[in-house]
Parts: structure tokens; C-alpha cells; sequence
């Protein structure tokens, strides 16, 4: 009996120390939904200023991906994908006039890499939804690998509009865009927010919608109390081979399984 009770306790103290740090693995393709090719998950990218992460650390997430802009600069994506790079989401437009002149040379590369990739807007609250939502369309044509996002935040060290609408407002606005992009590319986009707007606006409210949250300095599940996820925006001056500087990046909330079944249109 004490021998069966011992052999009992070091099996749980094994299986404890092997859920507390998922090791690096490799995935071959056949794990995935698709064709893709074999992904590193659990990749480890640098950070010029890490975070001392308390909890779940972001490495414990299989699937990593990036968003950029033109301020990355030329990215290698080949190198990047090889890294652990398993999606990216790139900024194509902000309200109803600026459109990012890198978009098309960044979805190009992604997609000759088979990085899948989606697009951003940056919205600002001096244009009507309609507006940009026709001026992110006429930027960005079909075929995106994910669903496309509307960022939404505030804009306080904006030179043309610092607008900050009550919830309300906020909400109805988004929604609309939201609607508009659903009709034309066939799947309704997620929404990107910050801790103050998310909390200013109760923009969690919006239904049928998914959301894509930063936090650099805490686990979304401590910022966000109760909020559901499908991506996490943990830091802003990560390091990635192929990248030139500091590059945000974002973790999937799921195993690759979901993540291929999420990316193909399932949920």
C-alpha cells in the first residue's frame, strides 16, 4: 500500500512539472487544418524592454504572429515565418485619407512567404464610419488569409482630431464600419482596443464581435477582468529575425489546432 501511494505522488509531481513550461516543439503539417507547413510554436523573440510576467507568460501561447506598419520598414519574411511567425496583421489605412504606403509591399511578402495575413484600419472619430470603411475597401482587396480589424483607441497626440466620443456613440460608429466590411469581404473583422478605451467605452458591448487586446504589463485575463479574447497584444518593442527594429507581437488565445480551424473561417 505505501509503495502504490509513493509511486502515486512522484506520477503527479511529473505531470505537474510538465504542464508549468511547455517546451518548443515542432508541428508538422498534418496537425494543421490546411497546407501549411510546419510551424515552430512556442517561439522565443526577443523584447528590448521584457516584462517580468507574473502567471501565464506569453511564451506559453503556441502561436505567434506580428502586426505592422511602415515603420518596420522592409521585412525578410521568409526569415521571419522560420522564426515562429505564424500571422501577421498589417496597417492599410486610418480614417478616410492616409493610407500606409508600405501595405501592399508587406501583404505581398507575407504572401509569398504563406504568412497569413489580415489588415488594419485606424480609426478616428472625425469621420463618419461610412467614410472609412469605403477608404479601407477601396485599399485593401479581397483574399486576406484572417479576418481584417478596426482599431480603436484614442487619438490624443493626433494633429487633426482628438475627438472622444461618449460609449454610446463610439459603439454605434463601430458598428457600423463593422457591418460594411462583413457585407464585402464575407467575414465580420475583430476589433483592437486598449485598456482605457475598452473601459471608457464599454465597447465589449458590440455583439457578434472578437477582440484583439494590448497588454504589455499583465495578462489580459488581470486588465481585462472577464473579457473574452481571440488575440493578446503583449509587447511593443519586440525583437524578430527579418524585422528591422522594435515590432509588436501578439499571441493567438488557443492550440494550432484551433488557430487552423479559427483561420479557415470555423470557430
Amino acid at each position: 500500500m505505501r509503495a502504490a501511494l509513493m509511486l502515486a505522488v512522484m506520477a503527479f509531481a511529473t505531470l505537474s512539472c510538465g504542464r508549468s513550461s511547455p517546451p518548443p516543439q515542432q508541428v508538422e503539417a498534418k496537425a494543421f487544418l490546411d497546407t501549411t507547413s510546419p510551424s515552430v510554436i512556442f517561439p522565443a523573440f526577443g523584447d528590448a524592454d521584457p516584462h517580468d510576467w507574473e502567471g501565464r507568460h506569453p511564451g506559453h501561447y503556441p502561436v505567434h504572429g506580428l502586426d505592422v506598419s511602415r515603420w518596420q520598414g522592409p521585412i525578410d519574411w521568409h526569415r521571419a515565418k522560420t522564426s515562429g511567425v505564424s500571422f501577421v496583421f498589417i496597417k492599410a489605412t486610418e480614417g478616410g485619407d492616409v493610407a500606409d504606403p508600405l501595405f501592399d509591399d508587406h501583404r505581398r511578402g507575407a504572401q509569398a512567404a504563406g504568412v497569413p495575413w489580415g489588415a488594419y484600419h485606424y480609426y478616428y472619430f472625425c469621420r463618419p464610419a461610412h467614410e472609412q470603411a469605403r477608404w479601407f475597401i477601396e485599399n485593401v482587396p479581397k483574399g486576406g488569409d484572417l479576418p481584417h480589424v478596426l482599431d480603436m483607441e484614442w487619438t490624443p497626440h493626433s494633429k487633426t482630431c482628438t475627438l472622444r466620443p461618449d460609449g454610446a456613440t463610439v459603439r454605434a460608429e463601430a458598428q457600423r464600419f463593422l457591418d460594411i466590411l462583413e457585407r464585402h469581404y464575407g467575414r465580420r473583422p475583430i476589433v483592437y482596443t486598449t485598456v482605457d478605451f475598452y473601459g471608457d467605452t464599454d465597447i465589449a458591448r458590440l455583439p457578434k464581435t472578437e477582440f484583439w487586446l494590448r497588454s504589455v504589463a499583465g495578462h489580459p485575463r488581470n486588465v481585462y477582468p472577464k473579457a473574452a479574447w481571440r488575440f493578446w497584444q503583449y509587447t511593443g518593442t519586440g525583437l524578430v529575425p527579418g524585422v528591422q527594429g522594435k515590432v509588436d507581437i501578439n499571441t493567438f488565445n488557443g492550440p494550432p489546432e484551433i488557430w487552423a480551424r479559427w483561420k479557415a473561417g470555423g470557430y
